[in-house]
């Protein structure tokens, strides 16, 4: 089974200030870690960025761009999107088969929107899917913390079945890219 690594949104307006999401630094310093092992095991990194037409995410704007924190190799690839859905209206799905990837090992932020949809996208689209237990973050929304959304999204998104793949939840630290 092959894997990638998709990295999900994790941009400068995401990672600091007033939308900076929970223990991003954390995340951020995880995230290094898989991407190097991925790098290591020649598994694709792919680089996910979220653009809108106002905020803190318009196209090019210092917002928009990745966390000069986070380590990104001249091989990693970086996909734009508008949506969500890191599949929707993008080359996600065809760069994934090109690779010959048949797993995906998702990570990033935010936790209930990004990350939860293309979770969900990927399976009916036939990728078993590896969520890294402590490789997501969000916000807290007014009526969840942070914490308490991903340990939901933790538990939730591991029943996620019928479609021939799953979904396996496990810690940054157990996975693997073979």
């Amino acid at each position: 089974m092959s894997a990638a690594l998709l990295i999900i949104d994790m941009q400068v307006g995401l990672c600091t200030g007033d939308e900076a999401a929970f223990a991003v630094d954390n995340l951020i310093a995880r995230i290094n870690d898989l991407a190097a092992k991925a790098r290591k095991a020649k598994a694709p990194v792919i680089f996910m960025l979220h653009e809108e037409s106002a905020g803190t995410l318009v196209y090019e704007t210092e917002g928009w761009r990745l966390s000069p924190d986070l380590t990104s190799a001249p091989e990693d690839i970086h996909l734009r999107k508008k949506t969500p859905n890191s599949f929707h209206q993008t080359d996600l799905h065809a760069l994934l088969q090109q690779h010959g990837v048949t797993r995906l090992v998702v990570c990033g932020q935010q936790t209930e929107l990004c990350l939860d949809t293309t979770v969900r996208q990927a399976l009916p689209l036939g990728y078993q899917v590896t969520l890294v237990k402590d490789g997501h973050s969000t916000c807290d929304n007014g009526i969840l913390t942070a914490q308490q959304i991903i340990a939901h999204h933790n538990q939730l998104l591991q029943y996620m079945g019928g479609f021939g793949v799953g979904v396996e939840v496990v810690e940054a630290s157990s996975v693997t890219f073979q």
